[in-house]
């Protein structure tokens, strides 16, 4: 019995987690034999730990966190901009302000701030974690083709060679993070607008949606998409160049690995201030469209609102509101990349080696 037991005991195998038996062997219990079947699982808890731990994961934490607490310091600011810039109420700055507590209290500066947040969270997360993703993958595939040289498509006897040694990763990166962001979040931008500008007409997010729903559909929520894309690409580049361009020449200057934060904030302002100003006549007509949308005049497309501004308003109307896009630009982008590189340094504490 013990020979035909072990003799059966060799007629299985394992494959895998898998147990294979043929048919003839003998399953029924027996004081001589045990079956232990062992089944492995996963370490969820481990792999979910691993996930965000990692570099990505991190800055996609950070951003979201100083976009949260940089819009919660200044959405009043964010207020009185988009009134001046779509031309609703008064032109000088502390006159808006005694307007919007006149008529809606201290709350109205926080008009639509709700939005706002919810807004900001997922716009900053991916954003800075698009910029430094595709910073680094730009950067590494420069380094890369400079070793094994660039990729090259034969065509009969014409030898065409593409190089990247021209492309700016920083620019690049700057690009993508406004494109990927702005199409990921047009919906609670368009949300946000309409809760700021006609708070009479959408009182709260529910019945923003559900009106914006209801005449447009889905469509509806990506109003002026192409517009702001167009004011976006410009932004976004010059913001993420300026401020990683001159992180580098001061930090080289100085002799030092990186910025105080006081230094941070006053670079942050500055990049945000050049790209805004660069970038603000753009703005305006965007805004220009979708107030035209609101109330049925809406210019066919962003050269015409260009022009409608200049023709009522002369060259000096392409930057109404400009003061006012500073008093925000400003502070929310020194702020912002404060909190930022301090957040990354808490979260990614054991990978600043890498």
């Amino acid at each position: 019995m013990a020979a035909e037991s072990q003799s059966q005991k060799k007629t299985y195998c394992v494959v895998g987690d898998t147990m294979i038996i043929p048919k003839d062997f003998d399953l029924s219990p027996t004081k001589d034999r045990q079956i232990n079947l062992q089944l492995n699982f996963p370490d969820v808890g481990r792999v979910f730990n691993d996930f965000i731990r990692t570099r990505e994961v991190g800055e996609f934490f950070s951003g979201a966190l100083a976009g949260a607490m940089t819009k919660a310091i200044l959405a009043p600011l964010e207020t009185i901009r988009t009134r001046m810039v779509v031309g609703v109420g008064s032109r000088n700055i502390g006159t808006s302000f005694v307007q919007v507590i006149e008529r809606q209290g201290w709350q109205g500066l926080w008009a639509g701030n709700t939005i706002n947040m919810l807004r900001i969270i997922p716009t900053q997360a991916i954003e800075l974690g698009t910029f430094e993703c595709v910073k680094r993958a730009m950067t590494s595939a420069q380094e890369k083709w400079m070793d094994t040289g660039s990729p090259k498509l034969q065509i009969g006897n014409a030898s065409l060679s593409f190089s990247l040694s021209w492309l700016s990763p920083v620019a690049v990166a700057g690009a993508a993070a406004g494109i990927v962001s702005t199409l990921a979040c047009h919906p609670l931008e368009v949300l946000k607008d309409r809760l700021t500008v006609s708070p009479e007409v959408y009182p709260s997010l529910r019945i923003a949606v559900h009106k914006i729903y209801k005449e447009g559909g889905i469509a509806g929520l990506y109003a002026g998409l192409g517009p702001t894309l167009i004011g976006m690409l410009p932004y976004s580049t010059c913001y993420y160049f300026m401020y990683e361009t001159i992180k580098k020449s001061y930090c080289r200057a100085q002799k030092k690995e990186s910025l105080s934060r006081a230094e941070m904030l006053l670079v942050g302002a500055f990049s945000g201030l050049t790209a805004s100003t660069i970038s603000y006549p753009l703005e305006v007509a965007r805004k220009r469209l979708m107030v035209g949308a609101l109330q049925g005049k809406c210019p066919p497309h962003m050269v015409a609102a260009l022009s409608e501004v200049i023709r009522e308003e002369g060259l000096l109307g392409l930057y109404r509101g400009w003061g006012a896009s500073c008093l925000k630009v400003m502070p929310s982008s020194g702020i912002t990349w404060t909190f930022y590189e301090a957040w990354k340094d808490i979260l990614l504490a054991d990978r600043r080696h890498v």
